[in-house]
């Protein structure tokens, strides 16, 4: 799939925002806990998605009813749904000068479309020396999910399924969508959101 763009200024996709927070003393001393001995641009970013893929827990896999959003929350109690952890990936990158941005995809909530639709959230990096954008899905990995680090080839954690109408949204947003944003906010119950408050568009 050819991605685009929301904006044509790489700086747009180093901004710290509310819910990208990355100078939260929290994420300060994250980032120089994981980046202290790289300086590659390469390894930052792998070692940042697999920090997060694999030890920040996804809510859902857990079974918890906790919510969380802002980067440095998700970074605090290690755990938030993929919008959530998404943040967290834009913040460690973006405060090491790599540009990230957000990305969708449209999926059904179980196997089939019987099940209902929902949005997932994953991130885009920029890498300078390789002059490209690639995506990355650190939702974490599970029975049946194995996103992996890929530069040429996407291993992401959910491949779209034409079939059942599923859908990969090219565009490349500079802040979350503000949907998901919505999502996380009025909502306090994980579990409940996760079954029935999960947005179905952008």
């Amino acid at each position: 799939m050819e991605l685009s763009c929301e904006s044509q200024y790489l700086e747009d996709y180093l901004l710290e925002l509310d819910m990208v927070d990355y100078s939260h003393p929290l994420i300060s001393k994250k980032v120089n806990e994981l980046f202290s001995c790289s300086s590659n641009e390469i390894e930052i970013v792998k070692i940042a998605f697999e920090y997060i893929r694999d030890s920040i827990a996804h809510s859902g896999d857990i079974l918890s009813s906790r919510v969380t959003c802002q980067a440095s929350e998700v970074l605090q109690f290690k755990e938030g749904i993929c919008y959530a952890k998404s943040n967290l990936l834009a913040a460690l990158l973006r405060s090491k000068g790599i540009p990230t941005g957000f990305c969708y995809q449209r999926l059904t909530k179980g196997d089939t479309p019987s099940t209902g639709y929902c949005i997932h959230a994953l991130n885009a990096v920029y890498l300078k020396s390789l002059a490209r954008w690639i995506r990355l899905d650190a939702r974490g990995n599970k029975e049946g999910v194995d996103a992996q680090f890929a530069i040429y080839e996407e291993k992401l954690a959910f491949p779209i399924r034409k079939k059942y109408d599923e859908k990969d949204y090219p565009v490349i947003y500079i802040k979350p969508n503000v949907n998901t944003l919505i999502t996380l906010k009025q909502n306090s119950d994980c579990k409940q959101m996760l079954l029935h408050y999960l947005p179905t568009q952008l």
